[in-house]
């Protein structure tokens, strides 16, 4: 059967992960599952080195998740990996690797459940400040890495969003600087208005480093001297935590620098409508999500609501 005879094959599982990434359109999602079946192909080649066992079943996601789960990962890295995981079944049942039936089981596996509201950390002003303010801007490094903490903060862009900008995305429009024609997630292209400030940063550091066309952050190596056409989305990660660290903010994660700017945003008084559009958000919900609104029943916005019920 080929579900036993994926035991010994780790080149099995590649392939069928293979038909998974080609199914997805969204480059994000894609690295997603990419990350997610990576793990979970070697978490199967091991499970099936200590005794012989049965295929790709329920029974052998049911096991992943309580990996999974005693790893201490959240509700949602875990569910994430659920899902690729789910589209695996789906992937090798619709090429009839894997019976119908045995997919079907796999689609059943819950995830696990949400409590409250979704984790995440939100800077103050005065910590978004402190960040920006870290990096020693007399050097090129420190020139792009205070551009990358505007755009971050200042403009709400994903990891992805930021590696990709180019020289070109940069225009006026309303008599004003914008990122025009951003792709983001699931393929979704907005405009992102680019506060003064943040224009300012992305200035000092393009004009120091002679960018004129092409990617506006790139590699900077040990010597100050750019040595690459474009930064990686793990560039980030690494300069975030090198500086969140200097300044008290460790654990600090690239995606709470866009939370941020969601609450800063409305603390400023922004419409959540327009803060949606801003971050390109499917769903107002999902913005909400990152506002981390939390229901007022001392100063309730009812209260305002003054009518006269009489005698």
């Amino acid at each position: 059967m080929y579900e036993l005879a994926l035991a010994d094959k780790g080149s099995e599982w590649r392939r069928l992960k293979a038909l998974v990434l080609d199914s997805v359109s969204s480059p994000i999602t894609r690295r997603v599952y990419n990350l997610g079946l990576d793990e979970f192909i070697s978490w199967v080649i091991n499970w099936f080195a200590q005794e012989p066992r049965a295929g790709f079943t329920k029974a052998m996601v049911a096991a992943w998740r309580v990996h999974l789960e005693s790893r201490g990962l959240g509700s949602v890295s875990i569910n994430v990996r659920i899902t690729a995981v789910r589209k695996l079944a789906l992937e090798a049942a619709d090429n009839g690797l894997l019976a119908p039936d045995l997919a079907s089981g796999i689609a059943r596996i819950k995830g696990v459940r949400s409590h409250g509201i979704r984790v995440g950390n939100w800077l103050s002003l005065t910590q978004a400040q402190a960040l920006l303010n870290a990096p020693d801007v007399r050097k090129r490094k420190g020139l792009r890495d205070r551009a990358m903490f505007a755009a971050l903060l200042g403009c709400g862009l994903r990891r992805s969003e930021l590696a990709a900008m180019t020289v070109k995305h940069v225009q006026q429009r309303d008599n004003r600087w914008c990122i025009i024609d951003l792709v983001g997630k699931q393929g979704r292209v907005r405009t992102v208005p680019m506060p003064v400030w943040v224009k300012s940063a992305m200035d000092a550091w393009t004009s120091e480093a002679g960018i004129t066309d092409g990617f506006v952050f790139r590699p900077v190596n040990r010597g100050d001297q750019i040595s690459g056409k474009r930064i990686s989305e793990k560039v980030a990660w690494q300069m975030l935590k090198s500086y969140a660290a200097t300044v008290g903010l460790a654990g600090i994660a690239p995606h709470d620098l866009r939370r941020t700017t969601a609450k800063l945003c409305r603390a400023a008084g922004g419409e959540l409508e327009q803060i949606q559009l801003l971050l390109g958000h499917a769903s107002v919900q999902t913005t909400e999500r990152y506002l981390g609104t939390k229901q007022d029943l001392v100063h309730a916005p009812n209260d305002a609501i003054n009518l006269n019920v009489g005698g």
